[in-house]
């Protein structure tokens, strides 16, 4: 079976995962919508539930009101002491036994599902320490929760980082290791899920080649240093997930499905993402407009008939109103992505790296003969987005 793990978030995501990544072992989905999306992943692959804890980063923001309601926090409010532990001034004397009736309750939910893997409560990480004594509380309760209860799937420990100075150092990473490696043990995990929620990781940004990949790097490799572990799960990102996948960081990559290629926290309220093609042979995506078949004119123009992207280009030209549709975008998208992890997948492990470099070289020299995507801010030039990911594979 496949590395990747999927994560369905939506309905379409799940149909999706159905029609491009019915090779999956493993899919995540959410506790709270269990019921619709469990039966909507490939029948062979099984489930790793995560009770979303994460969400719990702030619940005032999330708190359902009569005129808004919020699914996340009505389902979670049943149960046992949800607010207590989501309350900022509980997190520096958690109670064990009230952490562990909230943590039983939670788990008892998941293993309901008969889940193969299940993600350890955490809260996401913060730049100081004020979460440290809730998370190791957190985590001590699932370990006594395991034991008491017998289960025999796999626990996920989660490190859901939320600004890239919690990482872009070592004198910051250090603590956040020794803190992970003690929740990871005393939660008795069998795996760790690394994913840093701020990465916007195909925004073009110049901070990306010299700061942010470079510190998520060295975490992974900090963490793989304290954490003997044979579950490693990094993402959902764009291109860093298979970055680090190739290089052998991390043993899955996690992806999102046509859309969500950065991760959002359990509960808010996220608008919907506009809509996005694959430029394959660039490995990147491009917002739908009319300035993209503005583009895709002026980059047919300079490229020889010979040139696959040339064929490529024409023909996304060609089906531009039927892709250009959200639906038919998202799932134009996956099945790019899924294609673009199997090239890389197909080689021995020994090899991934330099192969993936060299898939992202080709498409590096190609973006720099071709003109500028003036729609895509930072990201406007079309080596943009490869160019970070093709300099961090080796």
């Amino acid at each position: 079976m496949a590395d990747h793990i999927p994560f369905i978030t939506g309905e379409d995501g799940g149909n999706l995962v159905k029609k491009a990544y019915a090779d999956s072992d493993i899919v995540r989905v959410p506790l709270d919508r269990a019921g619709r999306f469990i039966p909507l992943k490939p029948t062979s692959a099984k489930a790793w539930l995560d009770p979303c804890v994460d969400g719990m980063d702030d619940l005032e923001t999330r708190r359902s009101l009569p005129d808004k309601k919020n699914s996340w926090f009505d389902f979670m409010k049943a149960c046992a002491n949800f607010e207590k532990v989501g309350t900022p001034t509980y997190h520096a004397k958690p109670v064990p036994a009230e952490v562990y009736a909230f943590v039983k309750a939670v788990l008892d939910k998941c293993a309901a599902h008969k889940p193969a893997w299940i993600t350890v409560p955490q809260l996401p990480l913060v730049e100081n320490s004020d979460r440290n004594k809730i998370n190791r509380a957190l985590a001590a309760a699932t370990g006594k929760w395991k034991s008491s209860t017998g289960f025999t799937g796999r626990l996920i420990l989660p490190i859901v980082l939320t600004h890239q100075e919690q990482v872009n150092g070592k004198t910051a990473r250090n603590p956040k290791v020794q803190q992970a490696e003690r929740c990871y043990h005393d939660a008795q995990a069998d795996g760790f899920w690394v994913v840093d929620k701020s990465l916007t990781d195909d925004n073009g940004s110049s901070t990306l080649i010299n700061k942010r990949f470079p510190g998520v790097i060295d975490l992974h490799e900090e963490l793989n240093d304290r954490i003997s572990s044979k579950i490693r799960i990094a993402g959902p990102y764009w291109g860093l997930n298979l970055v680090l996948w190739a290089r052998g960081l991390v043993d899955h990559p996690a992806i999102g499905i046509g859309s969500g290629y950065q991760f959002f926290l359990a509960g808010g309220h996220t608008k919907q993402p506009s809509a996005k093609l694959a430029l394959p042979s660039l490995r990147r995506r491009v917002g739908v407009g009319p300035q993209l078949k503005t583009w895709l004119d002026a980059a047919i123009a300079k490229l020889a008939p010979s040139h696959p992207a040339h064929a490529e280009f024409s023909e996304i030209k060609k089906q531009y109103t039927v892709l250009s549709q959200p639906d038919r975008a998202r799932e134009q998208v996956a099945t790019f992505y899924k294609q673009w992890f199997d090239i890389i997948a197909a080689v021995p492990k020994a090899g991934r790296s330099m192969a993936m470099f060299q898939d992202l070289s080709v498409a590096y020299a190609l973006g720099k003969s071709l003109p500028d995507l003036d729609d895509e801010g930072t990201a406007r030039r079309p080596e943009a987005v490869v160019q970070p990911l093709m300099l961090s594979c080796l």
